[in-house]
């Protein structure tokens, strides 16, 4: 592949390609042998604080849907369905929104026929007649951004020159009408590199007209965005291969072998999908998680910790309307 190609649109086919993407091909590579690991395979605090959320969202909206969104190997489905209780699970109804063919087959293995699979949130909505109760787990990071860099010019959007069998080379594109994303209203010192989760808004417009009663949680890494940026003038965009990390040009290297990832703005989440929500609240993992933790296991007490995922991680709760 040659020539010209906007940064989101590289990162797209790198994670997400049906072929050759790293979301397609490379299931193996989440776990302590792959190239990362998430909260769900240290700890169950996490899934039994979920439960205990769905089950008050369940309740006091009276939905009978619960919805995972981009459910990963089935871990945590499972784990949030068992730490229900026993007198919600019998009345209520688990979906899992699943792109990707490999790992649908991975949570098959693992739910059984505890779950119905909907390759899309607005056929999961269907399903439901838009009550729902949703709730996803490092879901936003998967999606592609848009990178900026602020110059004595403006903003100017990066993208690559791809002429194999030479390294990608960063080029950047002439200043143009900016996407909708609250870092732009931020004071940022010339230099300064940012990114969009654009394509994450896009979807989100496709599917919340359609959620009309419930709650949404959506936890992930990342923050605000008048703290998101600080002390990164690089801006957040890293990857994962092995549980090493890589930055800056290596991570145009090996495209669908590594895992390529962003902070989240957390301000933008609110402002896109303000329109369809009522409601907002957004707190620290280690808040959300302390009723739940075990006081002897070290893992579990390591979620608390303000410097680690404890603080790194958000948690966005937002009701419908």
């Amino acid at each position: 592949m040659a020539g010209e190609l906007r940064f989101d649109q590289f990162m797209h086919r790198a994670l997400h390609d049906p072929e050759r993407g790293y979301y397609s091909r490379r299931i193996p590579a989440i776990g302590r042998r792959g190239d990362f690991t998430t909260a769900p395979m240290l700890s169950t605090a996490l899934a039994r604080a979920i439960a205990a959320w769905a089950t008050r969202a369940l309740r006091e909206s009276g939905c009978r849907d619960l919805i995972e969104i981009g459910p990963g190997q089935g871990t945590l489905a499972a784990a949030v369905w068992h730490h229900l209780p026993w007198s919600l699970r019998w009345r209520t109804r688990l979906h899992l929104v699943e792109t990707s063919a490999p790992l649908t087959l991975r949570q098959q293995q693992t739910l059984g026929r505890r779950a119905r699979w909907h390759p899309h949130p607005l056929a999961a909505l269907s399903a439901c007649n838009g009550r729902a109760v949703i709730f996803s787990n490092e879901l936003v990071d998967a999606f592609a951004v848009r990178r900026f860099q602020l110059t004595d010019t403006g903003w100017r959007e990066l993208a690559l020159a791809l002429a194999p069998p030479q390294p990608p080379r960063e080029i950047l594109l002439p200043p143009a009408p900016l996407p909708p994303s609250s870092s732009f209203r931020h004071p940022h010192p010339p230099g300064q590199w940012i990114e969009v989760h654009e394509a994450y808004r896009q979807w989100l417009g496709e599917w919340l007209p359609a959620w009309h009663t419930g709650r949404m949680l959506t936890i992930d890494y990342g923050s605000a965005a008048p703290t998101l940026y600080h002390r990164r003038p690089h801006g957040t965009l890293r990857g994962y291969l092995l549980h090493q990390r890589v930055e800056g040009p290596d991570c145009y290297q090996n495209p669908g072998r590594q895992d390529l990832t962003s902070d989240v703005n957390f301000t933008d989440l609110t402002d896109w999908s303000a329109p369809w929500t009522s409601s907002a609240t957004l707190a620290p993992l280690h808040q959300f998680l302390r009723p739940f933790i075990d006081a002897t296991s070290p893992t579990d007490q390591a979620l608390l910790d303000d410097a680690g995922a404890g603080g790194a991680f958000q948690v966005l709760d937002q009701a419908a309307g």
